[in-house]
């Protein structure tokens, strides 16, 4: 008989009994943990927990949300269930680069990556041909100071209509407002490259390069108010020598940042990563 998979997740206020409170309930109606993870953060004394599950095909997602809500309101806890079979719907922001989309929808097609994506939108028409292969909607949706407000309308409207649980700026090269960054926080995940702030402006690589730099780099992070300074979900670093050109230092940095981003939005589908302040809990 075929069971039901979900995805918990949990945060509150460090005591004991907690796992045993869960685990407890989760028992109670044949479920079967498939994975479990946990952090205590010691510093403001937040407890984390994540935990994967199979339960039988009876029980459906309301009557194990029931089943839980004593504990969670026991404890005070921030929760979330999801069906871990459902595919997480994404929206990909890119602008004219367009190396770390592709390797999204690589992963996506090879099945290394579980979701589903909703739309492709950019201010420029290059991706339009690419998401006509792949067989998604795309969005030529050109952003000027005069209609930056209207287009970000556009926006939160497609990512309701769409369904979408997560927005991509996969080298979008454009600033989200404050307003917007605010109303979508957690759903919004960024990728840069590592200078910032030292190297700010145009043409990182190039500046990394005549200042000789040993190291280069990508972080992916949650889109805040803060330029660039929001939770970091990923980051990863490759050494660069005297020997190689500005254009390799491009070249590396560009695999770079499609690995990286596209490692946080899969630990941001199967539910991993967990806002802790200005941290991310992350459980690879």
């Amino acid at each position: 008989m075929s069971s039901n998979t979900y995805i918990l997740t949990l945060s509150c206020d460090d005591r004991p009994g907690i796992v045993a409170a869960v685990t407890t309930e989760l028992a109670s109606v044949g479920a079967n943990i498939a994975e479990s993870n946990q952090y205590w953060d010691r510093s403001s004394n937040r407890f984390f927990m994540r935990i994967a599950f199979t339960a039988p095909p009876e029980r459906e997602k309301d009557e194990l949300e029931k089943v839980l809500t004593p504990v969670i309101d026991r404890f005070e806890m921030k929760a979330s269930l999801v069906d871990g079979s459902r595919k997480p719907k994404i929206i990909i922001m890119v602008s004219k680069f367009d190396h770390a989309m592709l390797h999204l929808l690589y992963q996506i097609r090879v099945g290394w990556l579980n979701a589903e994506v909703a739309a492709i939108v950019s201010n420029h028409d290059d991706s339009a041909r690419t998401a006509e292969q792949e067989g998604i909607p795309f969005y030529h949706w050109p952003v000027t100071r005069e209609n930056k407000q209207e287009r970000e309308a556009q926006l939160l409207q497609l990512v309701r209509d769409s369904g979408a649980d997560l927005v991509i700026l996969a080298r979008y090269m454009q600033v989200l407002s404050d307003n917007l960054s605010t109303r979508l926080y957690g759903k919004v995940i960024n990728i840069h490259h590592s200078f910032l702030p030292s190297f700010k402006g145009a043409k990182p690589y190039h500046q990394a390069f005549e200042r000789g730099v040993k190291l280069i780099g990508a972080t992916s992070h949650y889109v805040t108010p803060d330029l660039d300074e929001g939770p970091i979900i990923e980051q990863e670093t490759e050494r660069v020598t005297h020997a190689m050109t500005a254009e390799d230092f491009v070249a590396a940095g560009r695999d770079i940042e499609s690995r990286v981003l596209a490692r946080a939005v899969k630990m941001h589908t199967e539910c991993r990563v967990m806002l802790n302040g200005h941290r991310t809990v992350v459980f690879a």
